[in-house]
């Protein structure tokens, strides 16, 4: 079983507390995040917890060009830790000028792109990718009216055809309680995990 604490979008203080970090995270396994963070505070999380860090990057993380974080980035890469894989796609819907925007075409083709080995994957066990991390949401599952948090289309194909066990993101903003932040679709488990969520996972046998 391997224990993840998922962040993403919002800086929040009792993240930012050494002292309030270990006492309530210190089983954490592994951290993930799902965009829109400050490296720093990236690089603080995983070292307070002496765990390694997994990321995307969200369509605000431009100054990772300068200054990434010290982790693992999992855009169009796979990635195996603790019994899990894990692959990433980055970014959001593109809305203006970015750099870490992608048309709705752009998304398709690296879906595509990661068909060779999640295909095999889930012909070998059944799903393609264990946890499948991304910034944005899919398409009509959380994301939000307005044109800049519409989510992928892409995404509910990759699903269909790979068989993640989770879709995890952020890019959504939650303040309002009562929205909803877990949905099944086909076999995926999507949570959006802004601003964190601590979720347990059991490898497959």
């Amino acid at each position: 079983m391997a224990k993840i604490l998922f962040v993403s979008d919002t800086v929040m203080p009792q993240l930012e507390n050494a002292a309030n970090l270990r006492r309530r995270h210190a089983d954490v396994d592994v951290v993930v995040s799902c965009g829109d963070m400050p490296a720093a505070y990236l690089d603080f999380i995983s070292t307070i917890l002496s765990v390694p860090l997994l990321y995307v990057r969200g369509n605000h993380d431009e100054m990772y060009e300068q200054e990434p974080p010290g982790g693992i980035n999992l855009h169009m890469n796979y990635f195996e830790y603790m019994g899990l894989s894990f692959v990433g796609l980055e970014g959001s819907i593109r809305y203006n000028r970015g750099t870490i925007q992608y048309t709705p075409a752009e998304m398709r083709v690296n879906v595509l792109k990661l068909a060779p080995r999640l295909r095999y994957n889930r012909w070998r066990r059944g799903a393609g990718v264990d946890v499948f991390v991304t910034h944005a949401p899919p398409k009509g599952i959380h994301d939000a009216a307005d044109y800049p948090h519409n989510g992928f289309e892409s995404f509910l194909r990759f699903m269909e055809w790979y068989h993640p066990r989770y879709m995890v993101h952020g890019h959504v903003h939650t303040w309002d309680r009562r929205q909803v932040v877990q949905t099944d679709y086909h076999q995926t488990r999507i949570v959006n995990v802004n601003p964190y969520t601590v979720i347990d996972i059991e490898p497959l046998k």
